[in-house]
Order: structure tokens, then C-alpha cells, then sequence
């Protein structure tokens, strides 16, 4: 009988790894491109930080990206990972002529109808990687902090500049390469006091906890960006980190926090 009780504890205590695991598997899922969107509780605390005023999004890389489109009047745009197309929105208001955006999460496709239900602009349920790009269309290719969600780049820059017509913009943001070396840091926590950089120049796939969800996301440093441009055959006219401005912000405090460490980096290209 104890030799019997014994087996059946061995065997219990088997299971209850075998259920660790599967529940350590459960924590470690890994969310590629747009599909961490499509979980609603995901979805809506993304909107929530998304749309706050102080967001880094709203006071530090919007400005930089609409000072390098400079005068939109009368451009076509495309807008790749256009998310709810709220910038679409803004862009046509601008004098935007012709705006049509490509988002592969269908709630936020949802969204960006919503918001464009008004105006002439149009989105695209697509991949940006799969979807099926036209030839000298756009006068404006825009895509804001997307691209580092991508596995390959010198794919989708080629099908870009083939985009653009003659001496056509291309203007992007990514996360900046300091801040996408290394997880370590993007732990949740109060405000942070200090980042690790590691890893710099081994570039490739990483995983970082973001709004409780492990998010898939491609490291590449500043150099590896300027080439694979080159590469693509643009020429490259401007690059910002982001350099907060006092006046984008109500918060003293935030202002200096934002100081201390690059969040975007920014290109402007022209074919």
C-alpha cells in the first residue's frame, strides 16, 4: 500500500509540473505584428494610454513626424499601420488630397472606419508586408512606430520606394534602438530612474512585456536603418531622436523625465 501511494504521489507531482508548464507557456505567449490588438482588454488599455494628452506619442513624436511631412497640401498619402486612422483624420483636415491607410489588426480596422466614415480617406484590412502596394502613386509614405514590429525591412522599403513617385517622401518612426536592445528594463514599475543598454549591435527578435502581453518586436540599430534605406535607393534627408519640447508639455516634471533618454527615432527619405 505505501509502495501504491507512493507511485500515486510521483504521479501527482508529474502532473502538477506538467500543468506549471503549461501554465508558464500561457504567461510566455508571444503576440507577432498586429494580433496583440485583436484581445479586447488589450485593445481597449491601449486606447486608454494611447490617447492621453502627455502620451510620448502626442507630445514628443507626432509634432516631429507632421514638421517633417511639412506642407501636405494637396498630397496623396499613404499611412502604413495607420491603427485607428485618427492621424488620417488630422492629415485630411491638413489638405490632405487622397489618404489611404494599411492596419493588420481588425479592431483597430474597425476603429479607422469609425474615424473616417466622414472623409475620403480609406483603410486597408492588410499585413503591411502582404499587402499588394501600387507603383508612383503616393506623394507621401508615413508610418509611425510600426516598422519595428517587422521581421524584414528591405522587403517592404523596396515596395515603398516603388511607391513614391519621383522625389516622393518617405517619413518614419520607430522605438528607438536604445530602448529596443534590451527588455531588462521594460519591467512595469513606477516611473523609471534608469534603462539598460545591452545587446546593442546583436540584432534581431525580442520580447518585451507591454500592457500585460508579450510583444514581439525586431532590434536593429541606427546603423542597420540608415543602410537598409540605402539600400532601398533612398536617400536619406533628416534623422531625429525625438528631443522633447518644453512647450508640449504642461508638466515640468514630465518634461525632464522625457529628457533623459531617447524614446523615437525618425527618418526622412526621399526617392
Amino acid at each position: 500500500m505505501l509502495f501504491c501511494d507512493l507511485l500515486n504521489n510521483i504521479y501527482l507531482l508529474l502532473r502538477y509540473d506538467d500543468f506549471s508548464e503549461n501554465l508558464q507557456g500561457v504567461k510566455r505567449m508571444e503576440y507577432n505584428g498586429a494580433a496583440a490588438y485583436d484581445d479586447a482588454t488589450f485593445f481597449k488599455d491601449y486606447l486608454r494610454r494611447r490617447n492621453r494628452v502627455e502620451s510620448p506619442n502626442n507630445s514628443i513624436e507626432k509634432p516631429i513626424i507632421l514638421e517633417l511631412m511639412r506642407n501636405i497640401n494637396g498630397k496623396k498619402v499613404l499611412d502604413l499601420g495607420c491603427g485607428d486612422a485618427q492621424f488620417g483624420v488630422e492629415l485630411l483636415q491638413k489638405g490632405c488630397i487622397h489618404y489611404d491607410g494599411v492596419e493588420g489588426s481588425e479592431n483597430m480596422v474597425r476603429e479607422a472606419n469609425k474615424n473616417l466614415q466622414t472623409t475620403t480617406g480609406h483603410v486597408y484590412f492588410s499585413a503591411m508586408e502582404e499587402w499588394d502596394f501600387p507603383t508612383e502613386t503616393y506623394d507621401i509614405v508615413v508610418s509611425r512606430l510600426a516598422l519595428h514590429y517587422l521581421a524584414d525591412l528591405q522587403g517592404i522599403f523596396s515596395f515603398i520606394y516603388n511607391a513614391l513617385v519621383s522625389n516622393g517622401k518617405f517619413i518614419f518612426s520607430v522605438q528607438h534602438p536604445i530602448l529596443t536592445s534590451s527588455c531588462k528594463s521594460a519591467v512595469p514599475s513606477v516611473a523609471k530612474t534608469n534603462w539598460i543598454v545591452d545587446d546593442y549591435f546583436n540584432s534581431g527578435k525580442r520580447v518585451e512585456p507591454w500592457i500585460n502581453k508579450n510583444i514581439v518586436k525586431y532590434h536593429r540599430t541606427v546603423e542597420e536603418y540608415f543602410q537598409l534605406l540605402k539600400q532601398a535607393g533612398f536617400t536619406i534627408i533628416d534623422i531625429r531622436e525625438g528631443m522633447p519640447k518644453n512647450s508640449n508639455f504642461s508638466s515640468e516634471s514630465e518634461f525632464q523625465r522625457r529628457m533623459r533618454i531617447p524614446l523615437f527615432l525618425m527618418f526622412l527619405c526621399e526617392k
